[in-house]
């Protein structure tokens, strides 16, 4: 049996488990009901705040273990993970940190909105990113704006980026918008669908 959020948390040993316990998580303390205007200027009626989760002591780990596996099912071969500050920068975390309970050594990095103007004038901190296979990473993502400013910084440092991924795809245009003019898959974990947001 899943016990609630204020409990102490479950077994979730299988895959398949981890899975049904992040959607839980997700439903019970991610979405909120109610008009909303999203970062795109869009309007909606619910508002998926994935930093309850990827934040959360115990939703986070399942983050970098759900992600991990959504990726490695794609078939991504990629040695690091991030994104556009702040929104990617714990799942990046998260997936580091999973990883390296299996023994595989995958870093975490984060892009910048812009290139700093001062010390080294980096715009993806942490390792280096060039000539390595990376994915870029979103909680979630409405136009894919914030994504694609990712992908932009990250082969500016010479990334070679071999996905994007996201935690939720609110099926908002993002997908395709990303796939056109990034030219590398798009993957989500969980459609709003999944979390009868439909």
């Amino acid at each position: 049996m899943i016990s609630s959020t204020t409990g102490s948390s479950t077994d979730v040993s299988t895959p398949s488990a981890e899975r049904r316990r992040l959607k839980q998580l997700i439903s019970e303390l991610a979405v909120v009901r109610g008009k909303v205007t999203l970062s795109s200027g869009k309007e909606a009626d619910y508002y998926i705040d994935l930093r309850r989760i990827t934040l959360h002591h115990e939703a986070s780990r399942l983050v970098g273990r759900v992600m991990m596996r959504l990726l490695d099912d794609a078939g991504i071969d990629y040695v690091a993970a991030g994104g556009l500050t702040m929104g990617a920068d714990p799942v990046a975390t998260a997936i580091m940190h999973a990883a390296h309970e299996q023994g595989r050594a995958v870093d975490a990095f984060v892009v910048r909105k812009a290139q700093k103007s001062y010390g080294m004038g980096r715009q993806v901190e942490g390792p280096n990113v060039e000539g390595r296979k990376v994915v870029v990473l979103e909680d979630t993502s409405t136009t894919g704006g914030s994504a694609l400013t990712a992908v932009e910084g990250v082969r500016n440092a010479g990334g070679l980026v071999q996905a994007v991924a996201v935690i939720v795809d609110r099926d908002t245009g993002a997908r395709e918008h990303i796939e056109d003019s990034a030219g590398v898959p798009y993957l989500f974990a969980y459609s709003k669908s999944d979390l009868g947001l439909d």
